[in-house]
């Protein structure tokens, strides 16, 4: 039998832009992302591990494993 694993998703938003992309958190911490409306490469902020934690709707998974710890 055949488990399909889901992952939480995030929703990232281009500061340069305002476009938001749904991105998938099953890869752990993202730190470069392009943006595919104008082609920004997003690094995270300072102090934040990832670009889920600085442009996404919700942390990034290894965030909520620490805070769940």
């Amino acid at each position: 039998m055949n488990k399909t694993i889901q992952y939480p998703q995030a929703i990232i938003t281009c500061p340069h832009c305002q476009n938001s992309e749904v991105v998938s958190s099953d890869e752990g911490s993202q730190h470069f992302y392009r943006c595919r409306s104008c082609s920004a490469i997003l690094k995270p902020k300072s102090g934040d591990c990832c670009i889920l934690c600085s442009f996404g709707n919700r942390d990034c998974f290894s965030s909520e494993q620490n805070l769940a710890a």
